[in-house]
């Protein structure tokens, strides 16, 4: 079994995460990980939050000498804006009359398109702070981390992500098609990840413009993995269909309101023989071939041996600086929604976490697959099936 879960609140004193599952013996790179985390607080567009954090990856269990033991992982991120929320943020209870309003930062006016207010109704929350603290985008750093582990797993299979941004805020008018090459040319400090430099130029000024207006913007980014071997998933029961899977672990990244795998909606306005990929068989290297790729390297929620290709769409942030109408909970009088510090976007940033969830999805579906208590015995068990494969 893998699994992980994570916890911490947005200001509170640290993001906690366990990983469940990985091999004994796998080699873990601290700094591959403290990478990805800084990757996921890069982009044009970001807010003042990123000037504080400086996200750094502790582990507390299961690693020893730079080896997995084969247990838990345990690792812990420092929020190190605790320090100006340890009042607000105490595990201990507060004496009212020592709690001035200012003071505890308690939040009443729920705001449009976040969790503030049906989080509020289902947990019957009078401060809205207990919903958005956890509701927060922060947790996503804790999952990042996580999904850099499941990289290092897949990493030892041949298994290479990548992501980039294919549309925002409706710039271009069509997202973006690119291929595999085209992504790893991506400049490092790219301000939005984006491969077409004109299309990325256009979107920083649209950037600049919300930013002046009080506004955010959505868009759309795309999570490439290759090398992924074809047989990952089932079709047996609804459950275990990777597309699925896939498709969960996208719509859980905060904002994220759709997912596309391959031409996805394309798809459906389309006949068949535009849409399905046809099959060829290369002798030579023992393996069937596809000249396109439109199913996004899955088939009836199996792997099918080409690229994954799977997109989020993000709307935009929902935090805007120029508030929306609302409602005040307590006074039902109509109020400006809160304001909490906020990006204007950050489909570059839901990028990297669509990475990690990517990784831990197929980190999943390959211990179902090839088990193993250590690595090199998964690695055995995963020659063998490509062998299999290649006798076909």
């Amino acid at each position: 079994m893998f699994r992980f879960t994570t916890a911490g609140e947005s200001h509170g004193r640290a993001l906690v995460a366990v990983v469940e599952g990985l091999p004994a013996g796998l080699p873990v790179d601290v700094e591959v990980v403290n990478r990805e985390l800084e990757r996921r607080q890069w982009g044009y567009g970001r807010g003042g939050r990123m000037k504080i954090e400086r996200d750094r990856a502790e582990f507390l269990s299961g690693v020893r000498h730079g080896r997995t033991l084969g247990s838990p992982v345990a690792l812990q991120i420092e929020n190190k804006d605790w320090k100006n929320w340890t009042a607000v943020m105490s595990s201990e209870a507060i004496d009212p009359s020592e709690a001035p309003e200012e003071k505890m930062r308690r939040v009443k006016r729920p705001r449009p398109g976040h969790a503030d207010l049906a989080g509020g109704l289902k947990y019957d929350a009078r401060d809205l702070r207990d919903i958005l603290e956890r509701a927060s985008a922060r947790e996503t750093a804790a999952r990042v981390a996580c999904g850099a582990l499941a990289k290092q797993l897949l990493s030892a299979l041949g298994v290479e992500i990548r992501s980039h941004v294919v549309q925002l805020g409706g710039i271009p008018a069509a997202p973006l098609e690119v291929d595999w090459e085209g992504i790893g040319r991506i400049p490092d400090d790219a301000p939005l990840r984006c491969a077409d430099e004109e299309a990325q130029a256009a979107m920083v000024a649209l950037v600049d413009e919300k930013r002046r207006e009080g506004d955010t913007l959505g868009g759309v980014f795309e999570v490439v993995a290759r090398g992924v071997v074809a047989g990952l998933g089932s079709h047996t029961s609804w459950e275990a269909k990777l597309d699925g899977r896939l498709a969960r672990a996208l719509m859980s990244i905060p904002a994220v309101k759709a997912v596309a795998i391959g031409a996805g909606v394309e798809a459906a306005s389309l006949p068949g023989s535009r849409v399905h990929d046809e099959i060829g068989y290369d002798a030579e290297g023992h393996a069937f071939t596809r000249p396109t790729n439109r199913a996004g390297g899955l088939e009836g929620g199996i792997t099918n041996g080409e690229e994954l290709r799977v997109r989020g769409f993000l709307k935009p942030i929902s935090t805007l600086r120029r508030a929306l109408r609302s409602v005040d909970i307590e006074t039902k009088e109509e109020e400006s929604a809160a304001f909490e510090r906020s990006d204007v976007t950050a489909v570059p940033a839901a990028g990297v976490i669509g990475e990690a969830m990517v990784a831990l999805t197929l980190a999943e579906a390959a211990r179902e697959k090839f088990g193993g208590d250590h690595v090199e015995e998964m690695r055995r068990n995963f020659e063998a099936y490509r062998e299999q494969i290649r006798d076909y």
